[in-house]
């Protein structure tokens, strides 16, 4: 069932945020002929489905966090593979097809969704679409690390861009010239300390120059929305004195939301892990399933293998346990069909 070539074959495939083309081809390619139907959507999410209005939406995202890379070297190690976006999120994708082409039959109203997006200031952009469309009744995220994890917490995000402009001039002659990076640095320090974080700072020219423009990227996470949207009515409400300026362009959204762990989606996902013998773990993370936590669509995110090294060029996966995330993800699929879980 878990073919490490094809693995391997996929995770080559360039994918930056914004540029997965390539991939969606090759799936399209993959799943020619097979049982279902194919379509791209207005975002260029490829959605696989099977029979009658959605009720199970099973999502993957097939982004990755590597620009610049014309090439992936994809790496075959004792028992694992190595190469950047191997687990995050190749290995989902894969184990989504390989679980459902092992079905004899493939049970209607499952939909998967390849989706577009979702790292970065992708914003969720794919899944986020896919869930607003088809309006599923339930949805799961697949990401390829965090085989031993049930996330039921779905962390959300706000991320803003603020810029500090003023004249500038020369740091002597003009001495008493209210700088924007002296401006900034207050600004950056107050959002700090409420919890954001600064991901990326710069500004000015010249070590004996005023700054004219300062800039910084801050993000704040939060699995409580209401958490973010103080946060944004924060970071629009800073204030400079003339002549500065003050800018505040809010660059990414996250929608925070959890699903109860007595759901029953949530247990067929621990009963899967019971006959698995994975632990019952329950843990916060940022994935798809946000998108469909923002539409008040019950989500979940599991995940289909163990690795390490996420979002670096040396990520790696173990392929063993790969057996186990398509065995995890049949035995909510074979629950679905069952009636075990129950949709409106």
């Amino acid at each position: 069932m878990i073919d490490a070539d094809e693995l391997a074959r996929f995770t080559a495939i360039a994918a930056p945020t914004g540029s997965e083309e390539a991939r969606i081809r090759w799936l399209e390619d993959r799943l020619s002929g097979q049982r279902g139907s194919l379509q791209r959507d207005e975002v260029g999410n490829l959605v696989w489905r099977f029979g009658g209005s959605p009720e199970l939406l099973l999502m993957a995202h097939v982004d990755t966090v590597f620009h610049g890379l014309d090439t992936i070297d994809v790496v075959r190690d004792d028992g694992g593979l190595i190469g950047p976006g191997v687990g995050d999120n190749a290995a989902a994708v894969m184990t989504v097809i390989w679980a459902l082409l092992a079905l004899d039959s493939i049970p209607p109203g499952i939909a998967v969704a390849f989706t577009v997006g979702e790292e970065g200031l992708g914003n969720l952009r794919g899944a986020l679409h896919v869930c607003r469309s088809l309006q599923p009744s339930m949805a799961i995220a697949l990401e390829g690390h965090g085989l031993d994890q049930i996330v039921t917490e779905h962390v959300g995000s706000t991320r803003a861009h603020v810029t500090v402009t003023g004249p500038g001039g020369h740091s002597w002659a003009d001495r008493g010239t209210p700088s924007a990076i002296h401006a900034l640095l207050p600004i950056g320090s107050e959002l700090a300390a409420s919890g954001a974080n600064i991901g990326t700072i710069s500004g000015g020219s010249a070590v004996n120059a005023i700054a004219a423009e300062a800039e910084l990227l801050v993000e704040r996470r939060s699995i409580d929305q209401a958490e973010l949207d103080a946060f944004e009515t924060e970071v629009r409400g800073r204030r400079v004195d003339d002549p500065l300026r003050v800018e505040c362009e809010i660059v990414g959204r996250r929608p925070a939301g959890r699903i109860e762990r007595d759901h029953p989606l949530v247990r067929a996902i621990v009963e899967a892990h019971r006959s698995l013998g994975l632990p019952e773990r329950f843990e916060a993370g940022s994935t798809d399933a946000n998108a469909a936590a923002a539409f008040g669509i019950p989500a979940a995110s599991i995940g289909c293998t163990r690795g390490s090294g996420m979002h670096t060029p040396h990520e790696r996966i173990e392929l063993e346990p790969l057996e186990l995330g398509v065995g995890q993800l049949l035995a909510v699929v074979e629950a679905f069909a069952d009636r075990r879980i129950p949709t409106p």
